[in-house]
């Protein structure tokens, strides 16, 4: 059974820490360059693989005892937030330009960006430790797909017109506080467990 709850959660806040990232400015480029269709088609399926792999870990971390459990999600989260505190604004980088219009050319380098861009990436991390710390892969993979997938469809369709509106800094900033409370909470459960 899925948990409205748990999903909503995870899509929340997968979406706000993958907003600042380098892949919606990669889709907002290739999206300006070819048919947006083919380039969501092969970056979602990128993020697709990721998700997968990333609950997979986090499953794995769920026959631990919960307590440690609640102490190693703590203690990456707050890493987390202190990663997306201090990382740098990321610039545009230049991206190849496939030969041709065809829908495999187009979605096969949106997936190819996308699978190296973000393997080990910090919303590949933070989904592995939702999943480890909620115990239900489904929610936990539904949510950080959609939230994947929502900025990739913000960041392909309507990427330059979201950040002329809305400070890239902020919603780093937000991202961060989220990932602190949700540190903070696993370090209490694990200490008051």
């Amino acid at each position: 059974m899925i948990s409205i709850t748990v999903t909503a959660l995870v899509f929340g806040v997968i979406f706000l820490a993958e907003l600042p990232d380098k892949t919606a400015l990669a889709g907002l480029v290739l999206g300006t360059r070819y048919r947006a269709s083919y380039v969501f088609a092969g970056v979602a399926a990128a993020f697709l693989l990721h998700v997968v792999l990333a609950v997979a870990a986090g499953s794995v971390l769920t026959l631990l005892p919960q307590q440690i459990v609640h102490a190693i999600t703590g203690v990456l989260f707050l890493g987390g937030a202190a990663v997306l505190l201090m990382k740098k604004d990321e610039d545009e980088e230049e991206i190849r330009k496939p030969a041709g219009q065809s829908f495999w050319k187009v979605a096969g380098t949106g997936f190819m960006l996308i699978l190296v861009a973000e393997f080990g990436d910090l919303t590949q991390i933070m989904t592995a430790n939702l999943a480890a710390r909620y115990d239900d892969p489904v929610s936990v993979g539904l949510g950080a797909v959609l939230g994947l997938w929502a900025v990739a469809g913000l960041g392909i369709v309507g990427g330059k017109a979201l950040m002329k509106r809305v400070p890239l800094r902020l919603i780093t900033q937000i991202a961060a506080l989220l990932m602190l409370g949700l540190g903070v909470w696993s370090l209490y459960e694990a200490v008051a467990g």
